[in-house]
Formats: structure tokens, C-alpha cells, sequence
């Protein structure tokens, strides 16, 4: 009964991100009741293996301890101190001071946000002012990947190259621009890790000279893409596109909001590559999920630019009232400690020749076409037709049937809806977890393959 009230309440008045709104008040509210290590529990009692750490945010999985008890401490002690008029609290200096300390060397400064969007919104008015500031207002052409996804703020979705995010908003705005994504599964260049490369930096390229390299402010990239379906570009190509906005002068930003924090092997992707970003956005694995967080790392360079770019005594116009929140910053803190002294990171490590077996276990399911990953972030790819890589037909909505048959099988992922499945498990994962993982995963495949209309798709 108490279930059945929470349902009508959801309907009657909680707005869903993400969701199409007249299907969610037909379907209902799936209630998720509690969690540990990487095992939710609905409201029915059923136990589900997340396989997507929430929304690729849960990396030291539910019920640490350590991070509630960091949380109640500091909410205790001071559980609010602004930012604003020279205020500030010790979890959110100390915070951003390990940050720079594990961040890429070129990033000194910090600036906090709520999440992943705000971060990249909060990028874009420093660019912005960064440029005006040092007199070179003309540039204000921003270039983003296709299949990229930058956030759902009012800007950040403009940068975000996924239809379902414009539809009915104005974006995106004339002053943002794409690029071919790297895909290299789908890549018409060629698969091979060169061709991809040198195929990215001949369209930056080619789309900076489209605009005029004196208008081009910045260049906006995931180093893995995503919401935009786990594209994995070859290693090598961060560093190219990189260099190649420092041989055009123009800002190169990495949105490291998913693959931050151990989510593909080393703290941020940027390391493994050994890339210096201008800009760097982060969020998600910052707290875990615990509390909204995230965060702009900026250069010395574009923090001396805008310092220097307003009259003495004049604000520099940008802030959010729960901007360095000092209980986020505590758990911050905390789950960093996990990460690094806790052993989450090494475990990560560890564990991800398991995930990328299981993922390559799979190609040779009559669903899949690729399976791909880093670290603990990976995809598979479904098709109708391997040798061609051909599509489902949407009317089909495989990815829908392929939802509620994990749902049955106890298993949590993302069905993207051009079919790309999505996994970001915890790093936190046991070889048993995976062990489970997979054999729900295959369990899965094998309901939905059992399926007429998708065994007709096939044939």
C-alpha cells in the first residue's frame, strides 16, 4: 500500500530527467530503497547488481561508512559556509588543494560547482571572459565532438551532440560547433588506430579554418564519450587533438565528468597520455554520488587572464550559492582517501582484465557487433547484421525490451536507444561480481534473443 502511494505521489507531482513524461505516468516510479557494495535493493525486495554505478557516479559503490560518518561529522560542525565575500570552509580549500595535487600539472585552480552540467556551463562563461578579458573578444566559436555530451544547462546542451537533448530547446546556439566523433567502429575513414587519429585532427582542423582561427575560443572533448554510446577512441588521440589546439591557439578542454577518478584506469584519463588540459571538467566519482559536487579545474594561464581582466574592486561575475559546500567537500574528501589509501584505485586496476573479458566473451552472441572498454568503462555494441554492422530497425525498441529483461534478471545497466549497452561498474567490484554480471548479462541476451520479433530482426 505504502508502494502504491509513493507511485501515484511520483506521478502526480516528480518531473523525471530524461524520460518521455506521458510513458512515465503510464509505466510508473521503479523505487530504489537501499544499497551495498555494488547491490541495490528495490522496494519490492528484489536485489539488483548495478552494473552502471548509478549514473557512472557510484565508483566506491553504496554504504561507505566512512563517507557517511565524513558527512554527519561535518553536517554537525558547519553545514553551510558560502563562498562569497572572501568566506570559505577548511574541507573545501583542502578539497581543492588535493585536486591540483592529483590533477594534471598544467591545472592550479579550482572552481565549484553542483555537478557535471553547471562544470561545464561555469567553463564556458570563464572562456568567455578569458578571451574578453585579454582582448581577443572575437573569440567566441566553440567546436565539440558529434555524440559528445557536454551537460543539459542552457549552453552545456549545445556543446552535447545528442539530438534528445535539443529537441525544443533552441540549441544549439549558432556559436557551437561539431565534429566527426573518432568511433572507430563506425569510423567511414578506416577502424585502425592512425586513420582514426589523423581523421580528428584533420577536421578540427578543417572546421577551424571554416570559422576563422582568431574566432575559435575552445575545443570541448570526453576523452571516452559517454551518453554518446562508450565511443573508445585509440590511444594517442587525446594527446593529438591537444596538440593540435596548441599549434591553433585555441583552449582545449577535457570534460573528465565519467572518466574521472578511476573510472578508466588512473585517476583522470588525462594521465594516461600524459595530457594538460586548459580546462578540465569533473564531477560524478568527485563524491561518489554521496552529494552533488563537481568542479572546473582551470590553468594558471586562464585564471591570470581573468584576474587581470576586470578594474580593481570589481567581482568577477560567476558564482552558485552552493558553490564549495562543505559537507560535499568532506565527502570529497573522503572518497578520494578511498580511492588512493583505501585501494579502490588499485582494485579498479585489478579488476579490469575481468570486465574486458567478459565485454570480448560476448561478441560471439548473435546480438552483439563490438564489445569495447578502458578500466571499468565499456560497451556493448548490439547489431542485426555483424558483417554489415547494420541497425536495428527503432520500431523494434531493442533497447527496451533488452531493460526489462535485465530488470528480470536482477541486473542494472544503461540500453541506449540506438542500442549501445553501457556498464561503468563500481570500482569496488569483486571477480565474483563480474562473474554474476556476466552471467545475468548473457542470461539477458539470451531472453531477448529468444524473442520473434528480434529472432526475425536477425534472419
Amino acid at each position: 500500500m505504502q508502494n502504491k502511494h509513493l507511485v501515484a505521489l511520483d506521478r502526480d507531482h516528480l518531473i523525471h530527467p530524461l524520460v518521455n513524461y506521458r510513458a512515465h505516468e503510464e509505466r510508473g516510479v521503479t523505487i530504489l530503497e537501499s544499497g551495498h557494495g555494488a547491490f541495490l535493493r528495490d522496494a519490492q525486495g528484489n536485489e539488483l547488481l548495478d552494473a552502471f554505478s548509478g549514473l557512472w557516479c557510484v565508483n566506491v559503490g553504496y554504504g561507505q561508512l566512512s563517507v557517511v560518518k565524513a558527512a554527519a561529522e561535518q553536517m554537525a560542525k558547519l553545514p553551510y559556509a558560502t563562498g562569497y565575500f572572501h568566506y570559505g570552509s577548511e574541507p573545501a580549500i583542502r578539497l581543492a588543494a588535493r585536486l591540483v595535487e592529483l590533477a594534471p600539472a598544467s591545472l592550479r585552480h579550482v572552481y565549484f560547482t553542483l555537478g557535471g552540467s553547471d562544470a561545464n556551463d561555469s567553463a564556458i562563461r570563464f572562456i568567455t571572459h578569458y578571451y574578453n578579458s585579454t582582448g581577443r573578444p572575437q573569440k567566441k566559436q566553440f567546436i565539440s565532438l558529434e555524440r559528445g555530451y557536454h551537460g543539459s544547462s542552457t549552453q552545456g546542451a549545445g556543446l552535447t551532440a545528442l539530438q534528445v537533448f535539443h529537441n525544443n530547446f533552441d540549441v544549439p546556439l549558432p556559436s557551437q560547433h561539431k565534429i566527426p566523433s573518432p568511433y572507430p567502429y563506425r569510423n567511414s575513414a578506416g577502424s585502425d588506430a592512425e586513420t582514426v587519429i589523423r581523421s580528428s585532427v584533420e577536421a578540427l582542423r578543417a572546421k577551424v579554418r571554416e570559422l576563422g582561427q582568431d574566432n575559435v575560443a575552445a575545443f570541448f572533448c570526453e576523452p571516452i564519450q559517454g551518453s554518446g554510446g562508450v565511443i573508445v577512441p585509440p590511444k594517442g588521440w587525446l594527446k593529438a587533438l591537444r596538440d593540435t589546439c596548441r599549434e591553433l591557439d585555441i583552449l582545449f578542454v577535457v570534460d573528465e565528468v565519467i572518466t574521472g577518478f578511476g573510472r578508466t584506469g588512473p585517476m583522470f584519463a588525462c594521465e594516461a597520455e600524459g595530457v594538460e588540459p586548459d580546462l578540465m571538467m569533473v564531477a560524478k566519482g568527485l563524491t561518489a554520488g554521496y552529494a552533488p559536487m563537481g568542479a572546473v579545474l582551470m590553468s594558471d594561464q586562464v585564471y591570470q587572464g581573468i584576474a587581470d581582466g576586470v578594474a580593481p574592486g570589481v567581482p568577477v561575475g560567476h558564482g552558485y550559492t552552493y558553490s564549495a559546500h562543505p559537507v560535499s567537500a568532506a565527502i570529497g574528501l573522503e572518497v578520494l582517501r578511498l580511492y588512493t589509501e583505501g585501494g579502490l584505485l588499485a582494485n579498479g586496476i585489478a579488476m579490469a582484465p575481468h570486465f574486458e573479458e567478459g565485454l570480448r566473451g560476448l561478441r560471439q552472441h548473435p546480438l552483439v557487433g563490438e564489445a569495447r572498454s578502458r578500466g571499468l568503462l565499456g560497451a556493448l555494441e548490439l547489431v542485426a547484421d555483424k558483417a554489415g554492422k547494420t541497425r536495428f530497425d527503432p520500431a523494434l525498441k531493442l533497447s527496451e525490451r533488452i531493460t526489462e529483461a535485465a530488470y528480470r534478471n536482477r541486473v542494472v545497466f544503461r540500453a541506449f536507444g540506438d542500442n549501445v549497452l553501457g556498464f561503468a561498474p563500481a570500482l569496488c567490484y569483486t571477480a565474483a561480481d563480474f562473474e554474476l554480471l556476466f552471467e545475468r548479462l548473457k542470461k539477458t541476451l539470451d531472453d531477448v534473443l529468444d524473442q520473434p520479433e528480434v529472432r526475425q530482426a536477425l534472419e
